[in-house]
């Protein structure tokens, strides 16, 4: 029976609470687990508290995902309220939701004015409209503000990504003069920041200065003389395009922009880290033609996700059944083509699968397109060319071993060739054309592959059977 009772019990007595939570691999033990789920049962807030104040939010988030709903309602209780605010941006989106719900909305105010402008708005997100509501009429006039700002701004946009604390400084100020005034702003500096920005009379960034450099510049350097160019954001540019920029361009931070060009915000590279994960995740997971799926997701989203792309692979799956059902008398009087035909199949489908997410990362990272099509197109087809002689050659002479039949190995030696060429079509094609349609290649694309490879597997094995053996 677990207690959720908010009084604090009678000060534990267990005072040999083992803070080894982490093994060499920087994974949350299981004993290490079990001791905070027998603290939760027992209702036991004070030893929950001495487990997990040392931890960082990072592990905080883990363990949550580790315990039951349940569970989760009393460790929240429990954590302190500036870990509570550097755990919650941390969560799965899925068990943020479940933990949000739990936290009284004073204590939750009291959380969001630890974070950045940026993080919190992505919590306050998560909030139902009346919680919502009752959180942000808790808060500071300033930090509501940034929040409603933020929030204002299309999702997955750099708008919506970016801290809206900056440090910014006249182009006429001295290296002396901005040391100073960072000095003289104490808590009212952004919590991370790694460039001055030098803004014109109307707040538009012209240049940066890295701190590294500014510290190293004699006092009476003027910032106009030592700043460097800057790659400015645009405050709707997508998250993605924002991400590619910080790859290309290796920036650690860059400033944001509103229509007007004048300085709204910066982008840091912890939170690019985060959507190049969150990107690369959401591409693995839709060439499996399945939705980001956390620790927290239930059964009924899990299977709503999943359930569409497997009827349209049924609908596939039949018309390649019905081109088998085009070569019965072939069949009928050639069992072991019925043998040999899910190896042609099954070759060209893992085949088309090497093309396809060669390709699928190719559109994501922006090094295929229109100018480099042909020649990637070409490269593929070679590549299935040389695969299929060699895989066909080896087949060829399985099937001569197994059957003694020179002309069936001859066959399946073929069927294999054009399969693999077509599937290295399939696997670059259909990704360009659904890029081309302004559709997300990595979701509809391996349905579609593995029509295309079962298909012409099946149609060119049994037709060149009927062809050649009969």
């Amino acid at each position: 029976m677990i207690n959720t009772a908010t009084a604090p019990p009678p000060p534990s007595l267990d005072d040999d609470i083992d803070h080894d939570a982490l093994d060499e691999d920087y994974v949350l033990t299981a004993a290490f687990v079990e001791k905070v789920v027998d603290a939760a049962d027992d209702g036991d807030g004070l030893k929950l508290r001495s487990l997990l104040e040392d931890l960082h939010p990072a592990d905080v988030a883990d363990l949550m995902g580790f315990l039951t709903s349940e569970h989760r309602a009393v460790v929240v209780l429990w954590l302190p309220p500036e870990l509570l605010a550097e755990t919650l941006p941390e969560l799965d989106d899925g068990i943020r939701e479940e933990v949000l719900e739990r936290v009284p909305h004073l204590i939750l105010a009291k959380a969001l004015q630890e974070l950045d402008s940026d993080d919190a708005a992505a919590v306050v997100e998560d909030l139902e409209d009346d919680q919502r509501e009752r959180v942000l009429s808790a808060m500071p006039d300033v930090d509501r503000a940034a929040i409603e700002d933020s929030l204002g701004y299309a999702e997955d946009s750099a708008g919506r990504l970016m801290q809206r604390e900056v440090m910014a400084a006249p182009k006429f100020w001295t290296v002396g003069d901005t040391i100073d005034h960072i000095r003289g702003q104490g808590e009212d500096l952004p919590e991370l920041f790694f460039d001055i920005y030098v803004v014109d009379p109307l707040n538009k960034p012209v240049g940066g200065v890295p701190i590294s450099r500014l510290l190293r510049s004699p006092r009476a350097m003027p910032l106009a003389e030592i700043m460097e160019p800057i790659n400015a954001i645009a405050v709707d540019q997508d998250q993605e395009e924002v991400a590619y920029i910080f790859e290309k361009y290796h920036l650690i931070s860059a400033p944001v922009i509103d229509a007007a060009g004048r300085l709204v915000g910066q982008i840091t590279v912890d939170d690019i880290v985060n959507i190049i994960q969150e990107e690369n995740r959401e591409d693995i997971l839709r060439l499996a033609g399945v939705s980001d799926e956390s620790r927290g997701a239930g059964v009924f989203g899990v299977v709503r996700s999943r359930i569409p792309w497997l009827i349209v692979n049924l609908g596939t799956a039949i018309f390649a059944s019905l081109v088998i059902g085009q070569f019965t008398t072939e069949l009928e009087a050639l069992v072991y083509l019925a043998i040999l035909m899910p190896v042609v199949a099954s070759i060209g489908g893992n085949s088309g699968t090497q093309a396809l997410t060669v390709a699928v990362r190719s559109l994501a990272s922006r090094e295929l397109n229109s100018a480099n099509a042909v020649r990637i197109l070409g490269r593929e087809v070679l590549v299935g060319l040389f695969n299929g002689v060699t895989i066909g050659t080896l087949l060829a002479g399985v099937a001569w071993i197994w059957f003694r039949e020179p002309l069936l190995s001859l066959t399946i030696g073929l069927a294999v060739l054009i399969n693999l060429v077509a599937a290295s079509l399939a696997g670059t094609l259909v990704p360009l054309a659904l890029d081309r349609l302004d559709r997300d290649p990595a979701v509809a694309s391996p349905v579609f592959v593995t029509w295309i490879t079962d298909t012409v597997g099946f149609l060119s094995f049994l037709g060149l059977a009927g062809v050649i053996l009969l």
